[in-house]
């Protein structure tokens, strides 16, 4: 296993990241997978019988741990898949919303990706391969954003900004976003496609050919509209 790629996968513990673990893992990746609650991260990954570590990723000690953990553990890392994500707000329109949710959408769905890709930095920058899958949702499409969920689709369309932005500034590595599509989660509800089909999506953009694409935003491999 000394050669096999390392993937970090944050909100690990159930749904889409769980399965993106599992998936990765199936295909021979060394997965560290990470959740706000460190019982939850070891029982998920005692089940997929990969590694795990507590990983809060609005806070900037939790990102420094994770970073001496994967250095300490493994020496290198590959892949970094931001799936970690709150408030999917349907209960909310931004005529009318609570800022407070909006500030909490946006502290994990967007500070906590951009501040979990800036403390792996160098780790990935070492790597032949790199690859970073921001999972975001069509939600944050502005070709096709209507009302409602104000403080998820707000936040994953900044995540998608920062896509593009890091992207254009790390030509050495694939930064791409990914829709897993309408997925039946905790987060989803119930009467969306299968979760192994949502979460082969983002595992599509986690294993990217060197000839891959970068700084673009997909959905079962085919491009969304920004």
């Amino acid at each position: 296993m000394a050669d096999a790629p390392v993937a970090v996968v944050t909100g690990g513990n159930r749904g889409i990241g769980l399965e993106v673990c599992r998936q990765l893992a199936a295909l021979g990746h060394v997965v560290v997978l990470t959740a706000r609650d460190a019982a939850k991260a070891r029982s998920a990954a005692g089940r997929l019988g990969v590694d795990h570590h507590r990983l809060d990723v609005t806070e900037d000690a939790s990102v420094a741990a994770l970073v001496d953990h994967v250095t300490t553990r493994h020496g290198r890392l590959d892949v970094l898949v931001n799936n970690a994500a709150i408030h999917y707000d349907t209960w909310q329109r931004a005529s009318s919303a609570d800022l407070g949710v909006v500030r909490e959408a946006m502290e994990t769905n967007f500070y906590g990706p951009w501040r979990t890709v800036l403390g792996l930095l160098p780790l990935l920058r070492a790597a032949r391969r790199a690859r970073v899958v921001n999972v975001s949702s069509e939600a944050a499409s502005l070709a096709s954003m209507g009302g409602g969920t104000p403080a998820y689709g707000t936040s994953k369309a900044a995540l998608n900004a920062l896509t593009l932005t890091l992207a254009a500034e790390l030509p050495g590595m694939k930064v791409n976003a990914v829709c897993p599509g309408w997925v039946a989660t905790d987060m989803g509800g119930p009467g969306g496609r299968p979760v192994a089909r949502g979460a082969a999506s983002v595992v599509w953009a986690a294993t990217l050919p060197d000839d891959g694409p970068t700084g673009g935003f997909f959905r079962d491999g085919k491009r969304v509209p920004w």
